[in-house]
């Protein structure tokens, strides 16, 4: 324990005076740069002060071109104790003197006085030399003065050797003042209190308190204190625990008391049990007659269960029948749709080919005429052109009308082809309507009513054909049937557009609309408002179910009565 307290000394030790040792070092080189760099700016001012004792001298030397002279004044600078080289040249940089350790200089020539540290530990001050005459300055050379790091040294040799004594004095004095220090304030402290520490008798502690040899109230006589306060309590705590002890035993003495009264109660809890117990087998033979009727009650629930399973089947099945039904019925309403369009469509052609069978029996009997006079040699000019304005009348009647038979048979064959196919193929959106409400013509032969169709030329798009053509077909023929209803004259309205890679479908008319009760109701199957009249209640339900299924799109309708019915259908393109 001794050996820790002092190897722990020993470290706080260690580490102050390595701070201390750090810090002396980092002053004195300080201190040592600081002398050096005043010493160089002393040689400096020096060297410039030189500059006013030969200039004069040297620069009419040069002037005079006496280069002996010059020279001799270069010897005598290198005399000078701070000088150790000396560069002396021409105003064409040429040199006349280059003594001592000097280095070479590269560059323009030197117009003002300029110190340059140079390698090897040297440095220069350079200035140049002017001559005077009449007034005028002219550059006649340059010098250059050269001085070392050795004269600087040579010079603060003696402040360097007073410093670093200086230094070592005061950490030896404070070495030896804080080996002391600690020796009296912590390290024979810390042994004394490791050693009555160690000593410690449990059996004791009164003799086993601190004494320590400490005079000054520190750290130590704290922990001195503290350390006999809790051997004092530790006593007290003593003395509390062997009353505690007594205690104990006293409260054993009373514990075996009341566990002999404690055996007595249970013997008299015992024979109260067993009544219990007596009673319990009871209580148990009620419960076996409760569960062999629970268990008859589940028999019967298990019994309706499976009634009601079997009902289930049924419903399930019948539902099946009713949608097969619903599908049978649906497709019926299709089929209808198609009859119809073939009736208008067979009716609408039969004029133009009646009217094109007529104008070919004229024809032919003309051209009877116009052979027999051939034939007779009764031929005239006269009965010739008869003949030929009257056959180009027959034959424009006759294109005119076939043109318009095969017109309505090409729409209606295309119509009717996409209305019983679902294949996809892309068409462009207002030709093919265009062919719709040409095949559905018919049915507003003898009505006025108008469709009018605003859809852009260009739009095409990818979709099943007759997908969209029932649609249009179940809305127009809603509007014709129940719209239009009483309404002599009523107007359709079509707006297509495409929007955010949507195909969007305003339909609108100004028939007489719906109540509000109906229109919720507008898209359920089968319901109709002429129930009775041929109505199914399944076209709005068909259409309802082609785009939201079919396209995988929405339809919204709006109304009011009085004020017609309009459809809003997006659909993705």
């Amino acid at each position: 324990m001794s050996n820790v307290k002092q190897g722990l000394s020993r470290k706080l030790l260690a580490r102050v005076l390595s701070v201390y040792f750090v810090l002396t070092l980092i002053v004195t080189a300080g201190q040592i740069f600081t002398e050096y760099l005043n010493a160089k700016s002393h040689i400096e001012g020096e060297l410039k002060t030189l500059k006013n004792t030969f200039s004069t001298s040297l620069t009419r030397a040069i002037w005079e071109l006496n280069t002996p002279q010059a020279k001799s004044i270069a010897v005598g600078l290198m005399e000078l104790p701070i000088v150790e080289g000396v560069q002396i040249r021409d105003e064409n940089s040429n040199y006349i003197a280059d003594l001592g350790r000097t280095s070479k200089l590269v560059g323009e020539s030197i117009t003002k006085g300029v110190v340059r540290d140079h390698a090897g530990g040297t440095f220069g001050y350079s200035f140049p030399l002017i001559f005077e005459f009449s007034g005028r300055t002219s550059l006649v050379g340059d010098v250059t003065l050269y001085s070392s790091s050795a004269i600087i040294f040579s010079r603060i040799e003696v402040g360097i050797f007073f410093l670093i004594g200086n230094a070592i004095v005061k950490t030896a004095f404070l070495v030896f003042l804080f080996m002391s220090a600690f020796r009296t304030m912590l390290t024979n402290p810390l042994n004394e209190l490791t050693q009555q520490i160690t000593d410690f008798n449990l059996d004791d502690p009164e003799s086993s308190k601190l004494d320590l040899s400490i005079d000054e109230d520190n750290e130590l006589k704290v922990l001195e204190t503290s350390y006999n306060k809790l051997i004092d309590e530790m006593i007290e705590f003593q003395s509390k625990l062997a009353g505690t002890q007594n205690e104990l035993q006293q409260a054993n003495l009373r514990l075996d008391d009341q566990n002999i009264s404690l055996e007595e109660e249970v013997a008299k809890k015992t024979a109260t049990l067993s009544r219990i117990m007596l009673d319990l087998e009871q209580q148990k033979d009620e419960l076996l007659i409760n569960q062999r009727e629970l268990r008859q009650e589940n028999e019967n629930r298990q019994f309706i269960e499976d009634e009601l399973r079997k009902r289930n089947t049924e419903l399930a099945t019948s539902m099946e029948t009713i949608q097969m039904a619903k599908d049978q019925l649906v497709e019926s309403e299709r089929m209808a749709s198609l009859g119809g369009l073939v009736a208008g469509i067979a009716h609408d052609v039969n004029t133009p080919l009646g009217v094109s069978v007529t104008a070919t029996s004229f024809l032919h009997d003309r051209v009877k005429k116009l052979q027999s006079a051939y034939d007779n040699k009764k031929l005239t000019g006269n009965t010739m052109t008869s003949f030929l304005s009257e056959a180009e009348q027959t034959i424009t009647l006759l294109t005119n009308n076939l043109n318009r038979a095969s017109d309505l048979i090409s729409s209606f064959k295309q119509v009717a082809v996409d209305q019983t196919s679902e294949a996809e193929r892309e068409i462009n959106v207002s030709e093919y309507l265009n062919e719709v409400v040409q095949s559905l013509a018919p049915n507003f032969k003898k009505t006025q009513h108008t469709i009018d169709i605003h859809c852009p030329d260009d739009l095409l798009i990818k979709c099943a054909p007759g997908v969209l053509a029932q649609i249009l077909t179940n809305m127009i023929m809603n509007s014709l049937i129940h719209g239009f209803e009483d309404k002599p004259k009523g107007a359709i309205m079509l707006q297509i557009s495409e929007q955010d890679s949507n195909l969007v479908i305003n339909y609108s008319d100004d028939g007489r609309g719906l109540d509000e009760g109906t229109l919720k109701r507008h898209f359920d199957a089968f319901f109709t408002t002429r129930r009775g009249k041929g109505g199914s209640g399944l076209g709005t339900h068909i259409m309802y179910n082609l785009v939201t299924q079919t396209l995988g799109g929405d339809i919204e309708a709006f109304s009011k009565p009085g004020e017609g019915l309009r459809y809003i259908i997006t659909t993705p393109v």
